[in-house]
Formats: C-alpha cells, sequence, structure tokens
C-alpha cells in the first residue's frame, strides 16, 4: 500500500533517513517516490525514483553506474544442481573473479570496446579507462554483488548475477560528482546537470558506455557459467536499476532517474533478487494506478535494515573488529535453509536485510509474480575482502 508523505508516494515503512533525503532532492524535480526497499544512499536514497524534465543527476545515478541484475533459465535437471551444487559453486569462484578491482583471468574482445562513441568524450579519453575496463569485463565486484544459483517452483534452475560496471562505472561517476560540484558527505544536494550542455551531454553519453558495459559484463558471466555447466539458456531476464531513462509520463518528456529500483512497465520482467538466504524472485509489471505513481518502478533488492559497519563491524589497520553479526549466526542460517555459501563476509548476512516477500507485498498493486527462486548456491567475494568503498 502507497503512502503519501510531503507528496511523495512511499510504499512500505518510510526510514527517516531516506525520506529525508527524497524530500531534499523533490526541490529540484518534477517528481519523487520511494520503493518499498529504500534506505539512505549517496545524495539520492537507494530504492529512489525521480523525475526531471531537462536534468540528469550523476549523483542519482549513483557510484556504480548500471548495477543490474541478470537472471538466466537452464536446461540442467534440479536433481543434478542439489547433488553437484558444492562442485558447481567451487567451479564458478575457480572461473569467475569476485572483488574490488579484480581482473578477469581472460582476455574479452566485445563491440563495446570499438563502436561506442562514449570512449571520445574528453573525460574518458582523460581517465585512460578503457584498459581498465577491458580488463575487468566479466568480474563481479565485492558488496552486495553476486553469482546465485536457485531451484523455482517448477523445479528448473536459474542462475542469478548481480553487479554493474565495476571500475569504469566508478570512476566515470566520481569524474562527473566532481565536475558538477558534488559534495562530500550523504545528506548533501545532488549534482544536477543540464542534458543541453556539454557536460551534460558528456555525462550521458559515458552513462550509456557503462551500461552497455555492464550488460557485456552480465551477459558473458552468465554464459561463461551456462558452459561451465554444459547447459543451454532456455530464458533470460535483465535490467540496470542504477541509471537514468528519457521517458513519457502523462504526455511529458522526463529524465527518469532509478537508483536501486527496477523499471517495471506493463509486460516487462524483471529479476529481484532477495538475501543469501531468501528467495528470489522473476516479476512482471502489470498496469494500475499505484504504477503510474511510481513511474513504472519496483524494488530492486529486499532493502538494507542494518549498514555494513553495524553488521560486520569496522576496519582497524585493515582488519574488522566489532559487529553485531556473527559468522557462526549467518552460516546457521544459511545450513537451515540449505544453501551452499562460498566468499561473502557477515556485512552481507541475511539478518542485514528485510525480507523480500514482506517487500514484494507492498507492491502488489503494481507486479506479479512469475517465479520464486529458491537459492541453493551463493558465490560472492571473499569474507576477508577489503573494499574501500565500503568503509
Amino acid at each position: 500500500m502507497v503512502k503519501r508523505i510531503n507528496n511523495i508516494p512511499v510504499w512500505g515503512d518510510p526510514i527517516e533517513g531516506a525520506l529525508n533525503q527524497m524530500i531534499n532532492c523533490s526541490k529540484d524535480a518534477e517528481y519523487c517516490a520511494l520503493m518499498a526497499d529504500h534506505h539512505p544512499g549517496y545524495a539520492l536514497p537507494i530504492g529512489g525514483v525521480i523525475a526531471y524534465r531537462n536534468k540528469v543527476s550523476p549523483s542519482g545515478v549513483g557510484y556504480d553506474i548500471a548495477c543490474g541484475n541478470k537472471a538466466i533459465r537452464l536446461d540442467l535437471p534440479a536433481k543434478v544442481a542439489k547433488n553437484d551444487i558444492k562442485k558447481i559453486m567451487k567451479e564458478i569462484v575457480d572461473s569467475i573473479s569476485f572483488g574490488v578491482g579484480m581482473k578477469n583471468k581472460e582476455t574479452i574482445d566485445h563491440a563495446v570496446f570499438h563502436d561506442d562513441p562514449g570512449w571520445n568524450v574528453p573525460a574518458v579519453k582523460q581517465l585512460k579507462l578503457k584498459k581498465l575496463a577491458q580488463e575487468q569485463l566479466g568480474t563481479v565486484g565485492s558488496g552486495n554483488h553476486y553469482v546465485d544459483v536457485f531451484i523455482d517452483e517448477g523445479n528448473r534452475v536459474w542462475v542469478g548475477v548481480h553487479f554493474g560496471s565495476r571500475g569504469l562505472g566508478h570512476r566515470i561517476a566520481t569524474y562527473f560528482i566532481k565536475a558538477g560540484g558534488g559534495k562530500d558527505g550523504m545528506n548533501v544536494d545532488p549534482v544536477l546537470l543540464d542534458v543541453s550542455s556539454t557536460i551534460g551531454q558528456d555525462y550521458i553519453a559515458c552513462m550509456k558506455l557503462a551500461g552497455r558495459y555492464a550488460y557485456a559484463g552480465r551477459d558473458w558471466v552468465c554464459n561463461r557459467i551456462a558452459r561451465l555447466l554444459k547447459s543451454s539458456i532456455l530464458e533470460e531476464v535483465h535490467n540496470h536499476h542504477n541509471y537514468a531513462w528519457q521517458e513519457e509520463h502523462k504526455g511529458n518528456k522526463f529524465w527518469v532517474i532509478r537508483k536501486g529500483a527496477t523499471p517495471a512497465f506493463p509486460g516487462q520482467k524483471g529479476f529481484v533478487g532477495g538475501s543469501m538466504g531468501d528467495i528470489s524472485v522473476i516479476i512482471e509489471g502489470v498496469e494500475s494506478a499505484e504504477s503510474k505513481e511510481s513511474l513504472y518502478s519496483t524494488v530492486h533488492g529486499a532493502g538494507r535494515v542494518m549498514s555494513r559497519t553495524q553488521a560486520a563491524g569496522r576496519y582497524q589497520k585493515r582488519k574488522r573488529v566489532g559487529g553485531q553479526i556473527s559468522r557462526q549466526m549467518m552460516d546457521k542460517w544459511l545450513k537451515e535453509k540449505n544453501v551452499t555459501l562460498l566468499g561473502a563476509g557477515t556485512d552481507e548476512s541475511p539478518h542485514c536485510y528485510k525480507r523480500l516477500p514482506e517487500v514484494l507485498d507492498c507492491h502488489d498493486k503494481t507486479i506479479k509474480i512469475l517465479h520464486t527462486l529458491t537459492p541453493i548456491g551463493v558465490a560472492m567475494a571473499s569474507s576477508d575482502e577489503f573494499d574501500p568503498y565500503k568503509h
């Protein structure tokens, strides 16, 4: 059920910090909305949807440009996946690189490196990003980025991945946020660029480059895993959830930014991941009054209820200290759910997240659930990975 607070439609229980961020953003926006998985982010909250008539916001899209989800359904028998899950997850982590700054073990050639106009933007040339992007294509990163193996309600096998444009997107975002006058801190005004300005056009070109790159990376990882499992891909669902799209709503054209929010136009499919010990879903957008209020958007995940440092503690001399969630607590949860986990720290424990079914219930008038995916294997960056962007 949707509520209106300060004329902002809010799904789920309002989180004060995120709501205050959105109220601040609404000063210069045509329209704002908060999805049920919302929580505070940099300038614009995660789970935030915001529309501008002639502006785009690098801080709104965020540092992980084109972060998104892809799910594929395989013809692998469920019995084989369940029986061999430990071996499968080991093969995945041996073949796919996880972690900050990681390079792919293979050299990948892709059309994105040869024909995209974004490489000609002066900022990209100045930063010399192509070599970094080529080295990192097909790597997953750290934090809440993952490769999961699932069984659905029809006893079919799916693989789901979650990551974005890696170092390419982060460096593009950093450049344009700084160039646009962005300030340090969470509760700051968003950086806004006029879409008709040179810097606005340059950012859009770079964002589209990062978006295409992220799609290529998720495609490569999914195709690699299908080959590892000697399986064919029968179905695929693919979405960004940190991006800006030019769309028409109520007869007007807007730049719609979804930060941690999934596009859900009528008939459009999406993959929404839960935490490592909970279900994920394949959803489809439906037409409704609430769908219009959300600018045809929905959640991208369950949403955090505990920050990373609350859960896992802080780094002192590159070692974690403190934290509310122990490895034993996380392992107990996963054992009860029969999930094989490789990697991950306690800051990604299911304890840190809302329950996805409850979050989805808040959007029951805007989406329908097509498939419920139960995890049997989860791969993430190593638990001792030091991520400077998280601390």
